[in-house]
């Protein structure tokens, strides 16, 4: 006799709007997940590489790199969101909290936000609103994220669709800078980058020049340390019959991979402040090469003391070196474009 006890995941017809999603698996921050972190992509921000250089800025010691705080958050949510997603979309209203450090432990909850079927009455796209936060019940991290999810029964009606209102860009007042931070003895030789906030002009872009080449261990091995369970990047057996014939890189790895080779150009853009819209324009695979370009699109002057920030446009590319700036054509996205990521970073002035 058999016994079900395994869990499937949602499908789309599961969800509905104000469903709250209580997800599993609270996850402590090891100083080996910031080793592996590093492995992985080679960051080299100097707040989050050197204790010695966040005490001189008023913290207690380095921080986790933004980015794997929002992975930890972000992988919590996949079982009950996207374990049956045909693609992860966008994200929005993206806003950063209290710094993480190794030994806080994350735990995350999402709301339902919105629903609205696909045409082809297969899948469907949910919106979720999803808030980590740490063992005190601080707010590491809010944002919204919209992702494409399969069907189980087609002949489902489709739900009355509604798609959330969500502002362009997260409000210069709701950008949190660490109150203790003081960037007085800030140390651009250590940091590695000469260039400050007033270094910068709005419309200027930046070609981040290195590459990555995309390995398939390393992205599995990625993935797994957020414990992203979403088909869609492990099982081949089931991609056989899918669109692409392959496992689909998770799209937070591309953000991670760029977000590291913008240290060449922006070494001194020391946190990220918020992600205020992004989309994983076309799919990526094991073996692609990754390069990055960014593009100021705005300059904010923050009331506190010594730093500013800089609303930027972060494009990662395959296969094609970022140098010509590609981007959309008759609005749509340039074959190469992997990711478009408007995210507020944080540097001294």
């Amino acid at each position: 006799m058999s016994s079900n006890k395994t869990f499937a995941g949602n499908f789309f017809e599961d969800f509905r709007i104000g469903q709250v999603l209580k997800h599993a698996t609270p996850r402590t921050v090891t100083e080996g997940d910031v080793a592996l972190y590093t492995a992985l992509y080679g960051p080299r921000f100097a707040i989050n590489s050197s204790d010695e250089f966040a005490r001189s800025m008023g913290l207690p010691r380095a921080p986790v790199d933004d980015i794997l705080a929002f992975h930890m958050v972000f992988g919590k949510t996949v079982p009950d969101v996207s374990l049956n997603a045909v693609a992860n979309l966008g994200y929005a209203n993206g806003k950063f909290g209290v710094p993480v450090y190794p030994g806080d432990t994350l735990a995350t909850t999402s709301t339902v936000t919105g629903l609205k079927q696909n045409s082809s009455g297969k899948t469907g796209v949910v919106y979720v609103n999803s808030v980590g936060k740490n063992q005190h019940g601080q707010v590491v991290l809010e944002y919204t994220r919209w992702v494409m999810v399969n069907k189980k029964d087609e002949s489902k009606p489709a739900p009355e669709p509604l798609t959330p209102d969500l502002p362009s860009a997260v409000a210069a007042e709701a950008l949190l800078v660490p109150p203790s931070l003081k960037l007085e003895n800030y140390d651009v030789t250590l940091s590695g980058s000469q260039f400050t906030w007033g270094d910068y002009d709005v419309g200027e872009k930046i070609d981040h020049v290195d590459g990555m080449t995309i390995e398939e261990a390393e992205h599995q091995l990625a993935t797994r340390l957020y414990q992203n369970t979403a088909k869609v990047h492990f099982d081949q057996h089931a991609a056989n019959s899918g669109r692409f014939k392959r496992r689909l890189i998770y799209g937070g790895h591309i953000i991670s991979l760029a977000r590291c080779l913008s240290f060449n150009g922006l070494g001194n853009a020391f946190r990220v402040l918020a992600i205020n819209g992004g989309s994983h324009a076309n799919p990526t695979f094991a073996g692609d090469t990754i390069y990055a370009y960014s593009e100021v699109l705005d300059k904010i002057e923050l009331p506190s003391r010594g730093v500013g920030a800089l609303r930027v446009r972060l494009v990662a590319t395959k296969n094609r070196p970022a140098g010509d700036f590609p981007y959309k054509k008759d609005g749509k996205y340039d074959d190469a474009v992997v990711l478009d990521l408007d995210y507020t970073l944080a540097l001294p002035r």
